[in-house]
């Protein structure tokens, strides 16, 4: 395996950032620019990174034009980086294309991270999914868990992305793996799946169902990715699903966060997952943007809690309490126009306004 022919001191490493103007990857970007490092980007649009950046006033770092799986466009974005963050991917949750979502992800995660270890840069991190490691009927998931048996989708891609990793994970390069949850928080440029999920809970219907949800902050999982490439070394894989809660206990935390009650609906695991499959065939006839596919309804029944002692312990990393985390998204949804009931939001902020210390008077 080929190496750099000199190390680069963690202080303002060349960092590439696939996925720059989606959630984690704008994050991820923020923290490493905040951090002091130069970041260059890979973006397809132009005019989104400047409509996503621009307003943190990072509109003008240094990217190139071009896709994931675009070898030459890849080839000029690697061009003299120290360090690599993977966070690109082609997210859909809908059978009819599952095998573009495959084709995609995998052959990105071949450009971009075989890329780069070809070009001897020792600090990569792929940003993978907890779905790559879903089980059903497991007590608990971690790293060291056996990659998981979705045939098909977005699960599936990230499978055969991480078997690929995997391989050169064996051979000593230096790539960190992360698996998160699901991803909340604020500022998401394009609504992503968690974040509709959460508007669809709070606006429309709460389904009580079997299992639960997972959710990880997305500044603390782009928190993590900075304390990873800045400190390099063996590869190693991390699980970050999140805190996990059954339906249920999310109902209750979501009702205390926004002061108000949910509409809440049991509905048994088979007849959801039977909805997920009616999902898949009207979507073939009449492309829609709700959640109800088997995909997704699967993993909203069957979910298996993760162990995220170790990227805790390695890292020093402590996550946000949920009751932040969804206070957060939820304001942020409501300053954007996507929620309905902007009073929750209100109460949030209100609720914030009378625990803050009073100044003492002069």
């Amino acid at each position: 395996m080929a190496r750099s022919a000199r190390r680069k001191t963690t202080s303002g490493l060349r960092v590439l950032v696939t996925g720059g103007t989606g959630f984690v990857g704008f994050h991820t970007v923020r923290a490493l620019h905040e951090a002091g490092h130069q970041v260059r980007l890979l973006v397809r649009s132009t005019d989104k990174m400047r409509r996503v950046l621009g307003p943190f006033g990072l509109d003008a770092l240094d990217h190139v034009q071009g896709d994931i799986a675009d070898e030459q466009s890849v080839e000029r974005a690697l061009a003299g980086c120290d360090a690599v963050v993977h966070a690109a991917a082609n997210v859909n949750i809908h059978a009819t294309d599952a095998l573009q979502t495959i084709r995609v992800n995998r052959r990105g995660t071949e450009l971009v991270i075989g890329g780069a270890v070809a070009r001897g840069i020792e600090r990569i991190v792929q940003v993978s999914s907890s779905t790559a490691l879903f089980n059903p009927g497991l007590d608990k998931v971690d790293e060291n868990s056996p990659l998981g048996t979705q045939a098909v989708g977005y699960g599936r891609s990230k499978i055969e992305s991480d078997l690929y990793v995997r391989g050169l994970q064996q051979n000593g390069a230096g790539i960190y793996t992360t698996y998160p949850g699901s991803i909340i928080g604020p500022d998401d440029p394009g609504l992503s799946e968690a974040m509709q999920g959460l508007v669809t809970l709070l606006d429309d219907v709460f389904v009580i169902t079997s299992s639960g949800t997972q959710m990880i902050d997305v500044r603390d999982l782009a928190s993590a990715h900075v304390r990873l490439i800045e400190r390099g070394g063996p590869p190693a894989r991390y699980m970050m699903g999140g805190q996990f809660f059954s339906w249920a206990e999310m109902a209750d935390i979501l009702e205390d966060v926004i002061g108000a009650r949910l509409r809440r609906v049991r509905v048994s695991k088979g007849m959801l997952q039977a909805l997920g499959r009616l999902g898949d065939v009207v979507h073939r006839i009449k492309p829609f943007k709700a959640p109800v596919t088997f995909e997704a309804v699967w993993y909203a029944t069957e979910w298996t809690p993760s162990d995220d002692s170790k990227v805790k312990r390695e890292l020093n990393l402590e996550y946000r309490d949920i009751r932040e985390s969804l206070g957060d998204s939820i304001v942020w949804l409501a300053k954007k126009g996507y929620l309905a009931h902007a009073e929750f939001a209100e109460h949030i902020l209100a609720r914030r306004a009378r625990k803050r210390p009073r100044k003492p008077r002069p």
